[in-house]
């Protein structure tokens, strides 16, 4: 929609990528409160009922989302992969809510915004390029940051 919308008024890209990243932080939130909602109600049939799933295997689970909740958030939010059931992971996890919207605006606004920059320096000759190939980039680009850190921390020890 944002690339439809920026093919027809390319001036205005960077407030279709404005309203698209606040609306999505806004999903995330609501999708944070699904899992959170409906995990409260039924963690105690799932333990009962769900043959091999344990309250130590859901928290060990647990402690592992929370760890890297910031990094996983931002990359479902910035890449195709599925951001709506991290967000709704990130509720069933209890990832703090500030984690949650932080990760989720950088994510989401750095794709936005990306979008929003090509569609406004290149109108509609963009608008092919980015049907065909803005997951592919997303993704190239997401792991070149997570690559990146990972160089980082492996130089530093």
């Amino acid at each position: 929609m944002q690339i439809a919308l920026s093919v027809a008024k390319p001036a205005r890209s960077f407030l279709y990528a404005s309203v698209s990243t606040v609306a999505s932080v806004a999903g995330g939130v609501a999708g944070w409160a699904i899992g959170w909602g409906l995990w409260t109600a039924l963690a105690p049939w799932f333990f009962r009922y769900v043959p091999g799933f344990s309250t130590q295997k859901f928290e060990f689970v647990e402690r592992l989302y929370q760890a890297n909740a910031g990094w996983a958030i931002f990359s479902a939010a910035f890449t195709p992969i599925p951001y709506k059931i991290f967000t709704i992971a990130a509720g069933v996890c209890s990832v703090p809510l500030l984690t949650l919207i932080v990760a989720s605006a950088l994510g989401r606004g750095a794709r936005f915004f990306l979008v929003a920059a090509v569609m406004r320096l290149f109108g509609r000759r963009a608008r092919d390029f980015l049907d065909r190939y803005l997951e592919l980039v997303t993704i190239v680009l997401g792991l070149l940051l997570v690559g990146g850190f990972l160089a980082i921390g492996w130089l530093a020890t």
